[in-house]
């Protein structure tokens, strides 16, 4: 199943400790100045520097002290409605600059994780689904993915790297690949990921290359777990004097959505959101969603009985991005960092008639938290730009002070966290996705109700979105005038206009990276 590859880890070249004066300011404006069409690493060499992103940075160069140490928490199946429910989350908005259309590249775990860690769309990296034969871990390691992602990228130039909590479905802590037991993947120097966490309790973590095995006690509720691994990496580091990135994912608030101990018996009469797409058809609904029903009175309980479990799952995730935060503030490299908060795709519980679920175009299930604080990035601001999860991978090896390789579909945020908006900036985001599926292994399979769509791929702009679907149904949404997206008005567009639309769908599909890409998208 797995073919043989070559490891890229090892010790790194030493470097200094990232700088804690105004060089993040210098960094955006090298990046503004001098960068790519990717961004460029900032390192005080712009115009010169190396376009090999694993190139190493020199002890005497300078540019250790441009590099950020980053902290990115990537939580499961959060939609914005849970948001209101995570104080800490919120702080971040008030420190830093939230993205109003921030978009994954498909609301299913795997080809959304895949897009993250690589920059690509899943066109380009081959993953589309949780299971083969188009998606799980088995397809991104198969494709060579695992050896071109943040993580390889950042090790190179002297960054400690560390994965902690879900990785990508159908990676197992136990499992040999390429004659390697207990597997871990190329890019990280430190490891802590679980298979299947999602129950929070009676999970196993390959820990460096060795399984441990946690039990029911409430010490190993597994957010609680990876919060803790998390501060004590923090802690290391600094007193390590290298730059480091930190990559904590979430189990939670993915089904079952098991709360910890403490947070049980919180938000009793807490009910789901009502928004005005809830338990409503689209006006002219395509096929696979046309036929729905009223919700019950049952499903509706229901709903709202999942939703508190949601709420009550983030309640540890939010403690522990504070914990996270109080101990870079102990350690003296908060003003150092770039934290960063987003979630791998959203949810949908009661909108357009569908039980508990995603998959979707729709943006319950493809527009999520983006929050990014750090040094330099403007207060209680919030960007209209639209970025997608494609972004992050080149966005965290131009913090590291490198240049994102030319065949990495998105484009680094930094001009964007430093206030500016590139004129030429991508104008449209592509949403992939493979379906109808229902595999009995894969714990994103669709319930009875909950959207199952066939095939499709999408794009979505600051102002509409607009889906072909492999059944040939068509749909298109003003989200200026219908934000809610209730009036499919597909039908009503001129002839040139669903050309126009098509072309660009066929172009996004087909390109490759961010040159290609962002041309595609109007940019």
């Amino acid at each position: 199943m797995y073919r043989r590859r070559t490891r890229l880890r090892g010790r790194r070249a030493p470097g200094r400790a990232p700088g804690r004066t105004g060089v993040w300011l210098a960094l955006g404006a090298l990046l503004l100045a001098g960068g790519t069409a990717c961004g460029d690493g900032g390192s005080g060499k712009a115009a010169e520097e190396s376009a090999d992103p694993s190139a190493r940075p020199s002890a005497d160069s300078g540019e250790a002290a441009s590099q950020r140490n980053i902290v990115f928490v990537l939580t499961d199946d959060l939609s914005e409605d849970l948001v209101q429910y995570m104080p800490h989350v919120e702080e971040m908005r008030k420190a830093g600059l939230s993205f109003a259309d921030y978009t994954v590249t498909d609301s299913l775990c795997c080809p959304s994780r895949s897009s993250i860690y690589t920059g690509k769309y899943p066109h380009n990296t081959g993953v589309f689904t949780n299971t083969p034969p188009d998606g799980g871990f088995d397809v991104f390691h198969q494709e060579g993915n695992e050896d071109h992602t943040f993580a390889t990228a950042l090790q190179k130039r002297g960054y400690r790297t560390a994965m902690m909590g879900k990785y990508l479905n159908r990676y197992e802590p136990d499992m040999t690949v390429g004659g390697e037991k207990n597997y871990v993947p190329p890019g990280w120097d430190e490891w802590a990921v679980a298979g299947n966490g999602y129950p929070e309790y009676d999970y196993t973590l390959n820990e460096n290359g060795r399984t441990v095995k946690y039990g029911h006690e409430p010490e190993d509720y597994l957010t609680d777990v990876v919060s803790r691994k998390g501060q004590d990496f923090i802690t290391e580091s600094a007193k390590d004097g290298k730059p480091f990135v930190l990559d904590i994912s979430t189990f939670a608030p993915h089904g079952p959505a098991t709360p910890a101990p403490e947070d049980e018996e919180k938000f009793a009469s807490l009910k789901a959101p009502r928004p005005p797409s809830f338990d409503k058809l689209p006006e002219d609904a395509p096929k696979w969603l046309a036929d729905r029903k009223p919700l019950p009175e049952k499903q509706l309980r229901k709903i709202d009985r999942n939703y508190r479990e949601r709420v009550r799952s983030v309640q540890a995730v939010d403690r522990m991005i504070g914990g996270l935060q109080t101990r870079l503030r102990k350690e003296g490299v908060y003003e150092d960092t770039v934290f960063v908060f987003a979630s791998d795709n959203g949810f949908h519980l009661g909108e357009y008639r569908l039980t508990p679920g995603k998959q979707t175009a729709f943006d319950t299930d493809v527009k999520v938290p983006l929050i990014v604080t750090g040094p330099g990035v403007p207060e209680g601001r919030t960007s209209h730009a639209v970025v997608g999860n494609i972004d992050l991978a080149p966005t965290f090896t131009a913090l590291g002070g490198g240049t994102p390789a030319p065949e990495v579909d998105g484009r680094s945020l930094v001009p964007l966290l430093g206030g500016e908006t590139p004129k030429d900036w991508p104008r449209a985001a592509l949403i992939e996705h493979h379906g109808a599926k229902d595999t009995a292994e894969d714990p994103d399979r669709p319930r009875k109700g909950s959207g199952n769509p066939p095939g499709y791929e999408a794009i979505r702009t600051a102002d509409v979105t607009y889906v072909e679907y492999a059944d040939g149904s068509r749909e298109f949404y003003d989200r200026r005038r219908d934000p809610d997206q209730l009036h499919n008005t597909y039908g009503e567009l001129s002839a040139e206009r669903k050309k126009e639309l098509a072309r660009q769908v066929a172009a996004l599909r087909a390109c490759e990276g961010a040159k290609e890409c962002g041309a595609a998208a109007g940019s």
